[in-house]
């Protein structure tokens, strides 16, 4: 079946639940551990079908935000997700009071209890209004990103076509691309301060009626985080603020140079060659072929996943009229099926997302057989998956770049060394907003400038006053939509930094731990993946530090004025 073919139905909910109330009467009320543990596979399976749909609902609502019909789907699951949690929160607590626990625990791994105890945590049948609430705040953050028609050079474009005009060779061009997409948000300043506002207030609210303190810890919570907390991620931000944001510094001087800029300006650092940014030298079309051979090549399991993806027309990768930003990958459980989708823009970020998302998509193809509760790990390690994919993939980049091949690695391993400190200050904004949730928009944009200037010391706004008085959050879909987990992305990248060192020193073992780590899903936690993986832990003193060393190395063996 292709995915056009995949048949939505909407959900009966007063069968669902009949269905799954059926099903809870069977855990924790006296009945053996094999019915108990055969109820617990039918639960999976009645989530599985209302999943199935409610995924198929998202992905045809964001390739296309103008259809009325997968509209007014997804304000049903906007609506009913939250109820429908209910009843997931009753599952996990059965199973954690059970009196067979210790069987159960046999069957399906101990780490799923140790996340039921944090979900435990972070729900309760009264804030179904607010969480209803927060997905409302979430999905019109998202329609009104979508709805940036930025006149620019006599057309007219959204934010993801706007990318290629940030990296013009051309300095004005660039500064007035800048200015231009400045200006749709200044525009709708207003609406984006009122949603983060909301946002802030309710997800305070929620924490407050669960008994936390402030949304912090329930922000950790929610992303079943069992072995690392705030003050550990605090101690890591402090390593990239004294390993990463010198060695930042200096690459930025160093792009200056090539660029014979004397004093570079925010509009600047998207542009790194004068030469031009290392661009793919063909269509989509062209990219996915290429693609195709390089996951053929890879190992017979990239093969088998790849060819299936392409079979089922599981990518949609053009931007177009209409279309959500960015991109994501996710699963269709009743079809077994990854599914990715991008925008691609002639720019080298194409074969970066395409490598990125087919890492997620890999990963989850590779673990789609495990129970739900791991098919996918937790975001951090995730994250693992599909940065490691984009270096995995340098032996064939040669075929999507040609000429520009050495400049994209370099660009490559350069750019991902200077997203570290990005992260860390989209991090430490989000724990001083809500530790502070009075704060005013006004407070919140004078705290992001002040973080801005602390992690990346060079961004200087030249004449774009409105980003100078620190708005630039605002197009961080992540600060809006999922709090706390932008780190999540660093944390990927210090492992995945550890295997581009492995794949430089041996590719086939390299890729070989990579397919093991996959196989895994979500079964292990964290610092569990990590372990088994053999990297390291980047909450230890000491492990950014060590990992730049190589990184340092290659990047200071290229002579970049000759790219």
């Amino acid at each position: 079946m292709k995915f056009s073919e995949f048949k939505y139905e909407r959900p009966d909910l007063d069968k669902v639940k009949k269905s799954l109330e059926e099903k809870l009467d069977l855990i924790n009320t006296g009945k053996d551990a094999d019915v108990e543990i055969k109820a617990a596979y039918d639960i999976f399976k009645l989530n599985d079908d209302i999943g199935t749909m409610g995924v198929l609902v998202s992905i045809r609502n964001s390739i296309d935000t103008t259809d009325e019909f997968y509209e007014k789907e997804q304000e049903f699951f906007d609506e009913n997700g939250p109820v429908l949690r209910e009843y997931e929160q009753m599952f996990i607590e059965k199973l954690l009071d059970s009196p067979h626990r210790e069987r159960l625990v046999k069957e399906f791994g101990s780490l799923m209890f140790e996340r039921g105890e944090l979900a435990r945590k972070t729900f309760k049948p009264e804030i179904i209004p607010d969480l209803q609430l927060e997905n409302k705040l979430s999905t019109e953050y998202g329609k009104l990103q979508a709805s940036a028609k930025i006149p620019f050079n006599g057309n007219i474009y959204n934010l993801s076509q706007m990318a290629p005009f940030l990296q013009d060779k051309n300095r004005e061009t660039r500064h007035q691309a800048q200015l231009a997409v400045s200006k749709f948000f200044e525009e709708n300043e207003a609406q984006f301060d009122r949603i983060y506002d909301d946002m802030v207030k309710v997800r305070t609210k929620i924490a407050k009626i669960l008994g936390y303190e402030n949304f912090i810890q329930l922000g950790y919570d929610r992303f079943g985080r069992t072995d690392y907390n705030a003050k550990d991620v605090k101690t890591y931000r402090d390593q990239i603020y004294e390993d990463i944001v010198p060695l930042v510094n200096e690459l930025t001087q160093r792009k200056a140079k090539r660029l014979g800029i004397e004093k570079p300006k925010s509009y600047d650092l998207a542009l790194s060659f004068l030469s031009g940014n290392p661009t793919p030298k063909g269509d989509r079309a062209w990219q996915v072929e290429r693609a195709k051979v390089m996951y053929d090549e890879m190992s017979a399991e990239t093969s088998k996943f790849f060819n299936f993806m392409l079979d089922q027309d599981l990518l949609d990768l053009d931007a177009k009229a209409g279309k959500q930003g960015g991109g994501y990958c996710t699963f269709i459980p009743n079809h077994n099926a990854p599914f990715i989708f991008a925008n691609f823009n002639g720019t080298s970020h194409d074969v970066d997302v395409l490598t990125h998302e087919a890492g997620h998509a890999f990963q989850v193809f590779s673990s789609r057989d495990l129970i739900p509760e791991y098919r996918w790990p937790t975001m951090e390690a995730a994250e693992i998956h599909s940065m490691s994919m984009e270096f995995l993939a340098w032996p064939w980049i040669h075929q999507f770049f040609v000429e520009d091949t050495a400049k994209y690695k370099f660009n490559h391993l350069a750019g991902a060394v200077s997203f570290l400190p990005y992260g860390a200050a989209v991090d430490e904004f989000q724990h001083e907003v809500y530790g502070k949730p009075e704060m005013t928009p006004d407070e919140r944009k004078a705290t992001w400038r002040k973080i801005e200037k602390k992690y990346l010391p060079f961004k200087d706004y030249d004449d774009d006053a409105f980003m100078e008085k620190g708005t630039f959050w605002f197009r961080q879909g992540h600060i809006f939509s999922a709090p706390f987990y932008y780190i999540d992305y660093t944390l990927a990248q210090v492992c995945a930094f550890q295997y581009w060192v492995k794949s430089q020193e041996n590719h086939a073992a390299a890729l070989d731990s990579y397919i093991k780590l996959c196989k895994l899903g979500g079964s292990k936690s964290f610092l569990g993946l990590v372990d088994a993986a053999n990297l390291r832990n980047p909450f230890k003193k000491g492990t950014v530090k060590e990992i730049v060393v190589p990184i340092r190395g290659y990047l200071d063996s290229v002579d970049d004025t000759k790219l």
